[in-house]
């Protein structure tokens, strides 16, 4: 049945590309220059031609004007799909009534609660995605190693999804609970292959690895939705951590005995966050004096709400 769904979609993409360059030809010989001889599909229409299977029961449009471009795509190029397009009309917005919005900002977030009350923990880096799985709250079963087994058999089917979710490409580490029984591994992997034997994209699975890992390649179609939806963060670039407001505040400190060195100024002012100017007020009240009269200059202290935790000033008087 997949050979033949592959042969069918195959024979659309033919068929498409074929319309495609006839109608670039046609247009090339009858519009002088310049003129538009090719443009890409809409969004909605790259949806329709790329991801509709037989397995989508319905697709709702709430914009009249797409409702009606769609079904003239779908027409010419998708003509088994045509029934599935139906136009909404309801009050409510789509993302609203079927929680989309909400499914976005889980498939963001590094943590994926499972169910069972256990966890996913995705780390998405430029060289591989790590996914660790963890048992959490879930304790149930007669023993220990019958928790960690149903642990691991609910995690291959939320990794599955996570990963055609996230768009997730590239080398896949996955770090399932440790397993003992070589039955239960052997149960899971193949579970693993159930579940993203549903998956479009390229994906090879290997055996569980001495350290009890489990490799997954998948091959890079597009830029996954973290990189589409996101950019790194100004305050950490990407990094995802920052350093705490004592550190930023004893780099200060060295760079203002770094300045006194170098320059003779009247006095120095600290420009930095809240929370470093706190610290400076409280805890680090004592060795903001003790260098202002090592160095013999005085030293104030100026909150900037627009700065970052790692972000700061030191200037001149």
């Amino acid at each position: 049945m997949a050979e033949d769904a592959s042969e069918a979609d195959l024979t659309m993409d033919v068929a498409y590309l074929r319309k495609t360059w006839d109608h670039i030809l046609q247009e090339s010989k009858r519009q002088p220059a310049p003129a538009l001889l090719y443009q890409d599909l809409s969004l909605a229409q790259r949806v329709l031609r790329d991801f509709v299977s037989e397995e989508t029961a319905c697709i709702h449009i709430d914009s009249r004007e797409n409702f009606q471009k769609l079904n003239e795509f779908a027409q010419s190029y998708t003509p088994s799909v045509i029934s599935k397009l139906t136009h909404y009309t309801g009050e409510r917005p789509l993302f609203d009534l079927y929680g989309v919005e909400e499914e976005i900002e889980r498939a963001l977030g590094r943590r994926v609660d499972l169910k069972s009350g256990g966890y996913l923990i995705i780390e998405q880096t430029e060289a591989m995605t790590t996914i660790d799985v963890n048992t959490g709250s879930y304790v149930t079963g007669r023993n220990f190693d019958d928790t960690i087994f149903k642990t691991n058999l609910e995690a291959a089917h939320a990794i599955a999804r996570q990963l055609r979710l996230r768009n997730l490409g590239g080398i896949i580490i996955l770090d399932f609970i440790d397993m003992e029984n070589v039955e239960h591994r052997a149960a899971v992997l193949s579970e693993l292959h159930k579940a993203l034997a549903r998956d479009r994209t390229k994906t090879t699975i290997s055996d569980f690895s001495a350290l009890g890992l489990v490799e997954v390649t998948r091959k890079r179609t597009r830029e996954s939705l973290a990189n589409v939806l996101c950019e790194p963060c100004p305050a950490c670039h990407g990094k995802g951590i920052v350093k705490t407001p004592r550190t930023i505040a004893y780099d200060i400190l060295r760079e203002l005995l770094r300045e006194a060195k170098q320059f003779n100024p009247r006095e120095f002012r600290i420009l930095a966050s809240q929370l470093v100017i706190d610290l400076f007020l409280e805890e680090e009240s004592q060795h903001l004096a003790m260098l202002g009269d090592f160095i013999g200059k005085p030293i104030s202290l100026q909150v900037e709400s627009s700065y970052h935790q790692e972000q700061y000033d030191i200037i001149l008087m």
